[in-house]
């Protein structure tokens, strides 16, 4: 993942932490109305071992990812995918918004396409926090 501010982070980062990874674009007004319950969910979790990260697809332009991840003050790192590779190397993720559910040895336990029941989702990442 090529971060927003130019840094990368690679699965192997993700390990150790229970992380929620959103593949959203700009364009897509179900990614743009869930963000507030992202972010809300993001700063809920975070203390406790809970990291996001929101990947914007390669067709979203890269000024208004930047412009989307700023005016919001969104709490966690934004990546972009210029190439779609990632998306890719995720189960050809063409559907936005698509959100995956990482437990902390690295293995993806959940995918929601759509926006998820965040009701379910919080109690997903409790459970999954609770885990060794």
């Amino acid at each position: 993942f090529v971060l927003l501010d130019g840094s990368q982070k690679t699965t192997d980062d993700l390990k150790g932490r229970v992380t929620l990874v959103n593949f959203c674009a700009t364009s897509c007004t179900t990614c743009v109305s869930e963000m507030p319950d992202l972010a809300a969910t993001h700063t809920k979790y975070h203390a406790r071992g809970f990291d996001t990260l929101a990947v914007a697809m390669s067709y979203a332009p890269p000024a208004y990812v930047v412009n989307f991840a700023q005016s919001r003050k969104l709490p966690f790192p934004v990546a972009i995918d210029n190439t779609g590779a990632v998306a890719k190397a995720w189960g050809e993720v063409a559907l936005t918004p698509t959100t995956y559910v990482v437990d902390k040895r690295g293995q993806i336990v959940k995918r929601y396409i759509g926006s998820p029941d965040f009701a379910e989702l919080h109690r997903l990442i409790e459970k999954l926090l609770a885990e060794a």
